[in-house]
């Protein structure tokens, strides 16, 4: 599972999908930010207009499925807004369709003879009758095909035919109003997740929860909606702008399914495995009443993982206290990254339909290695960051972070967390031992 040789070597087996990661000393030395274009100068206007995912730029996505906006002291979601009613608020995250979908909605409509939900279809009836909300479509629809290579002089009816993507489909987009840092001077200054406030990332991830469960109940013959977030292009990223992702499938995916496999073996996995483990090995990071932050085994990449405490299974479950727990987690987990170093931030929680329980959880990968050859050839992967040194790292940035405001002051760090049996309440069997 986690073990050290006499040259220093660090063999791990992850203990959720069997993954066998080895950190070789010798290869621990490489740089973790990313080496991006030297850092040029900001124009005036930058900041509003520096991508399509922009404040400036707000046609330049699908129509708008909704926005978290300030509501006095606190803030509400608009949904369906329409193309005049853009510029009447300010957008501190948006909820748009994917302008070039994973798995596109004619996969729904052709395996599934799936149809758009009445509310759905309703506003997007009412959006093509406006003319700035035509126009808007087929604008997308074009940009699609030329962007496919695909000819783009075709009759307005044939633009149509593909607009029901764009308001009834399973993949959306947030996006955060921040393309660099408030007063930012030069362009790598960029807002990532952990240079918003604690506050403005408990909106973030409030936001998308509400987004998640919107599209598990929309999309009945999903399965799994993924979540993710890649940041900076060797995670995967397009664009150097704050955003998240959930693709709706009909599948649960390999790491699902070998999750649940051990789950219905050990159905206190997680603790046994994942809490229980980190306390034991000391990769503890942080934690706070709620959740708890450790370094991860068994990864192909340096990873922390934030777990959900509470009982729930599904994130949408959880009270609004709950996922603020986690937020201010994972907002740690970031800031203690840093904005230089590309990563990918995944969801896993349980699916729609499945059998066991499970908690909700997040991981934070640093994407600081590519995989090649040795990788593929033997299925061992070199992860140049142990989990010792990951939490090393992140303890001694959280402890700066907290003395400074920057991250929640409820967290505790490294040995201010105190080991408890069964942290995580998500296993149903505890109950039943409590009783007895």
């Amino acid at each position: 599972m986690l073990r050290s040789t006499a040259d220093g070597t660090v063999k791990q087996v992850n203990p959720f999908t069997g993954e066998q990661v080895w950190t070789v000393p010798g290869r621990a030395s490489r740089l973790l930010a990313h080496a991006g274009a030297s850092p040029a100068l900001l124009e005036p206007g930058a900041h509003a207009a520096a991508c399509d995912f922009c404040e400036a730029h707000k046609l330049r996505t699908p129509p708008e499925r909704s926005r978290l906006v300030a509501d006095g002291d606190g803030f509400s979601i608009l949904r369906d807004v329409m193309p005049d009613e853009l510029d009447a608020t300010v957008a501190e995250f948006r909820r748009v369709p994917n302008q070039f979908e994973i798995v596109p909605y004619d996969y729904w409509r052709r395996n599934y003879g799936y149809t758009m939900p009445a509310a759905r279809r309703a506003h997007m009836e009412r959006y093509l009758a406006d003319p700035a909300g035509r126009s808007h479509v087929l604008q997308t629809v074009r940009a699609r095909l030329d962007a496919a290579g695909h000819d783009t002089d075709v009759t307005e009816q044939h633009l149509l035919e593909l607009a029901p993507a764009y308001f009834g489909g399973g993949h959306d987009v947030i996006i955060a109003r921040r393309h660099y840092v408030d007063g930012a001077n030069n362009s790598a200054q960029l807002a990532g997740s952990g240079q918003l406030s604690a506050e403005e990332h408990y909106r973030f991830i409030a936001f998308t929860v509400d987004a998640l469960r919107d599209l598990v109940n929309q999309l009945t013959y999903a399965r799994y909606v993924a979540v993710f977030q890649n940041w900076l292009s060797p995670a995967g990223a397009s664009k150097e702008h704050l955003h998240k992702q959930l693709v709706a499938i009909d599948d649960y995916g390999p790491v699902v399914e070998a999750e649940a496999s051990r789950l219905r073996r050990n159905a206190n996995l997680f603790n046994d495995f994942g809490v229980d483990l980190a306390f034991s090995q000391g990769l503890v990071i942080a934690d706070n009443d709620h959740a708890i932050l450790v370094a991860g085994v068994g990864h192909r990449f340096p990873t922390m993982t934030v777990y959900a405490k509470f009982r729930a299974c599904e994130p949408w479950e959880h009270s609004p206290e709950e996922v603020r727990a986690v937020s201010d987690l994972l907002h740690a987990a970031h800031a203690a990254t840093g904005v230089q170093v590309a990563t990918n931030e995944e969801w896993h929680y349980r699916p729609s339909g499945l059998d066991v329980a499970m908690p909700w959880r997040i991981d934070v990968k640093w994407r600081v290695s590519t995989p090649a050859g040795f990788e593929g050839a033997t299925q061992i992967y070199v992860n140049t960051v142990s989990p010792f040194a990951v939490r090393d790292q992140a303890t001694d940035a959280l402890r700066s972070l907290r003395g400074r405001g920057h991250v929640s002051a409820s967290i505790r760090i490294g040995e201010e967390c105190v080991p408890a049996p069964n942290l995580l309440r998500y296993n149903p069997d505890l109950d039943s031992d409590e009783e007895r």
